[in-house]
């Protein structure tokens, strides 16, 4: 399990359009033509962050040179853990669709894999923070299963609309949605088992605090898992905005959750799991 996950062979010059496999918190919104006002977005994060029109930039869906599944406006300055948050906005769910959730996104994404790692038990309550137009609510639904129950949360209400219409319109009867702030994940105290946090962690200021939130909501044998882009993906944040997988477990440390780094190989990034501090082994 501490074995560390293979890293692509090089990073490739990324197209100035935006493609279906990318989206970009610090790119401009598709057809918005220029760069939005600074703060961390959607689930754009948890997808392939391409550039657009004219700027590099990504997303849920990916990075380019910015991006943003993210879960909170991030402030430029540096913290002690880390890098310093990358900040974006995914104000028009609609816009996001072709980037966050085209299929080729799967194939790097590998949702299954992901979902597989979280070790998910059929009625554990599970949020997927950052969660954009919805990528891994349909995985994580079946998973959790009919006792169980999903939360996608999102900084942007246009993003949350979109994912309550895209619950009912794929009968996702066990997934809810739900706006929150950028400081806080707006969890109860003790009230999910699972914490998902795809291409989003670099989007989070003062990660060690906001770690600290997410231990509280967490259930006994409660795990965060972060999922984000290796030095040498060929998707992802600029590399002044990358995390190493190290950084990441050191962030969940300092907020009071036992972390380590899981095996899977993912073709772009890493999987760090943070549980709560004694707890046993995710079921």
């Amino acid at each position: 399990m501490s074995r560390r996950p293979r890293l692509a062979a090089s990073c490739a010059v990324l197209t100035a359009l935006l493609s279906s496999c990318g989206a970009t918190p610090d790119a401009a919104a598709p057809g918005s033509g220029g760069r939005r006002e600074a703060a961390s977005g959607a689930q754009a994060a948890h997808a392939d962050h391409a550039p657009s029109p004219g700027q590099q930039g990504a997303g849920h869906a990916g990075h380019g040179a910015g991006h943003g599944h993210g879960a909170g406006h991030g402030h430029p300055a540096a913290h002690a853990h880390g890098a310093a948050p990358l900040v974006h906005r995914f104000e028009r769910a609609d816009e996001w669709v072709a980037a966050f959730d085209g299929p080729e996104r799967d194939a790097w994404q590998k949702p299954a894999e992901v979902v597989a790692a979280m070790q998910i038990a059929p009625g554990m309550r599970v949020a997927d923070l950052g969660a954009g137009t919805g990528y891994f609510l349909p995985h994580l639904s079946r998973a959790a299963g009919p006792a169980g129950a999903v939360i996608g949360l999102d900084i942007e209400r246009d993003m949350v609309r979109y994912m309550t219409e895209r619950a009912a319109r794929e009968r996702l009867a066990n997934v809810t949605a739900r706006e929150v702030r950028t400081d806080d994940p707006g969890l109860e105290p003790g009230s999910v088992d699972r914490i998902l946090v795809v291409n989003t962690w670099h989007h989070i200021p003062d990660r060690p605090a906001y770690t600290a939130k997410l231990k509280a909501a967490l259930r006994p044998d409660g795990a965060v898992v972060v999922v984000d882009f290796t030095e040498a993906a060929r998707r992802g944040p600029p590399k002044d905005h990358r995390i190493t997988a190290e950084a990441v477990a050191a962030e969940l440390r300092a907020g009071g959750l036992s972390p380590q780094v899981v095996a899977e190989e993912l073709p772009e990034q890493y999987i760090v799991v943070g549980r709560r501090a004694g707890a046993g082994e995710a079921r």
